[in-house]
């Protein structure tokens, strides 16, 4: 007997990843060739274990970054920019069929223009790329990144994004919270008030600071330097995360992530450099690292996390130029959903 409506965790089966390539004519055109770079190793190391749908402005273009195409699918549909995560349709269980369920991406508040990366999960219908599964569109901005599922009726969010201004604003948090949990199928809403990344244009999307690696264990990015201007409102998440409970009532394991060094762009800006931007996918979990000295402890406290699956470093420096990470790039899609290939 299937719930009414599951909102899937990210570690259950998975037919495909999506990514979006980057192109000249979005912010990458600056680092097109090192972001390029990036962009193909996250696709051939997913092409390992799954499918993975590379949407792209020019088929021969992307398709000619690769020597081998092996479960690797192209969809040529333009775009402002690259982050799946956010402009990717959720996929919901509903009665036992894969709903794709797509919300209004207006760029993280209005902060950049996605006009075009607004269209592409109905593009993605109108072509046949996905079958097996409904379309369904709302009246309501959100992104992927901004919640997290354990796939058991708790979402974890934060309340600096979606309750942010130009997303809902004209919703109460009441009003937010039983969207949640009546178009996610959810009885938990777990929302964090403290918690922030230098650099984060988001409004601290949950998928840069805190995630679930099961039902019962939350990783979180942990900050021990007091100097540090992470430090008071990353000890202030930790406590609120310490004081959650699951469905039954039980405190969480907590799993705490190390800050990477600061990273810097040429301006002396900071940037969000984060280990929580991992991705789960088939088999394995796909690690930012920035070439930082934390890499290699996050590297083994993930794999403590996921003791079942490859834990595979992915170097990311590249892609907190545009303040994002793996997980921003990437959006995943159950089993249920089919690509037509």
């Amino acid at each position: 007997m299937y719930k009414e409506i599951v909102l899937p965790a990210e570690w259950e089966n998975q037919s495909f990843l999506q990514l979006t390539f980057p192109h000249d004519n979005s912010d990458w055109k600056y680092l097109l060739n090192e972001v390029t770079a990036c962009f193909v190793e996250i696709i051939k190391t997913t092409a390992l274990f799954q499918d993975v749908l590379v949407v792209c402005d020019d088929i021969e273009r992307v398709n000619s970054f690769f020597t081998s195409t092996k479960n690797i699918w192209f969809v040529q549909v333009e775009s402002n920019d690259t982050w799946a995560r956010d402009h990717g349709g959720i996929t919901v269980i509903e009665h036992g069929d894969a709903v794709i369920q797509d919300y209004i991406f207006n760029g993280w508040g209005a902060k950049f223009d996605a006009t075009l990366d607004r269209q592409i999960t109905k593009k993605l219908f109108e072509k046949g790329t996905v079958t097996s599964c409904y379309l369904k569109s709302f009246d309501f901005v959100l992104e992927g990144g901004s919640i997290d599922s354990d796939g058991k009726g708790t979402i974890l969010t934060t309340t600096e994004c979606l309750l942010s201004k130009n997303r809902n604003e004209q919703f109460s948090k009441s009003d937010i919270e039983n969207h949640l949990k009546e178009n996610f199928g959810a009885n938990q809403i777990l929302w964090l008030n403290s918690g922030y990344l230098a650099g984060d244009d988001t409004d601290s999307h949950i998928d840069t600071l805190a995630r679930f690696c099961d039902a019962k264990t939350i990783a979180f990015v942990g900050c021990e330097n007091r100097e540090d201007e992470h430090f008071e409102a990353l000890q202030q998440m930790k406590k609120e995360l310490q004081r959650f409970t699951d469905s039954k009532g039980k405190p969480y394991k907590l799993v705490e992530l190390p800050m990477p060094d600061a990273c810097f762009d040429e301006d002396g800006n900071r940037l969000p450099a984060t280990y929580a931007n991992f991705t789960i996918i088939n088999g394995a979990v796909l690690v930012p690292v920035y070439g930082v000295s934390q890499d290699e402890k996050a590297l083994e406290i993930l794999h403590q996390c996921f003791p079942d699956r490859k834990v595979i470093g992915v170097n990311c420096r590249v892609l907190i130029e545009q303040h994002g990470s793996l997980h921003c790039v990437t959006m995943q899609y159950p089993e249920k959903v089919k690509l037509n290939k």
